[in-house]
């Protein structure tokens, strides 16, 4: 007889523990696994995302690029320096007076790499000579790029220069 009161009380402890596990599970929307920290609901954490980089621009390739000015002071007349850079990075062009050829590479962070020039010796007057000379300095020693509105700016150490794309 003993036993039998032995197997009724647990059968009523285990019907306790449904009914109580079922009331839990009720109250915090049928979510519950288990129980313990583990088994508990824990906040969605957010993933971390970096800050989009801004995208960075393409050299344009195979235009041809008017000179406009050079720190500020407008080239003038029809003589105006002009240049274009193809697919091979080989950039040749017209300085006002000379012609001259050059190895570009657009590099990143829109960062310029201009190579020795190889240049024409055709006379100059003075002044025109002297316009050339200053417009070979800046592109050789240019360092960024930037693409303004529809102007290629091309700084250097020695200035800004600023082009308009040539029909």
């Amino acid at each position: 007889m003993r036993a039998i009161l032995i197997a009724a009380m647990a059968g009523a402890i285990a019907a306790s523990a449904v009914t109580t596990a079922t009331q839990v599970r009720a109250q915090m929307g049928g979510n519950v696994t288990g129980f313990g920290k583990d088994a508990r609901e824990k906040p969605e954490k957010k993933q971390y995302v970096p800050a989009a980089k801004a995208q960075e621009k393409i050299f344009p390739l195979d235009a041809t690029w008017t000179a406009v000015s050079l720190n500020g002071k407008a080239f003038s007349g029809n003589d105006r320096p002009s240049f274009i850079v193809d697919k091979q990075y080989r950039a040749r062009g017209y300085g006002g007076c000379n012609t001259f050829a050059a190895t570009a590479f657009p590099l990143k962070e829109q960062h310029l790499a201009v190579g020795p020039l190889a240049l024409t010796k055709k006379p100059c007057d003075k002044g025109l000579g002297a316009s050339e000379q200053d417009f070979f300095i800046a592109l050789r020693t240019a360092a960024q790029w930037d693409l303004v509105g529809s102007q290629l700016v091309i700084k250097s150490q020695k200035g800004e220069l600023r082009f308009d794309r040539a029909l």
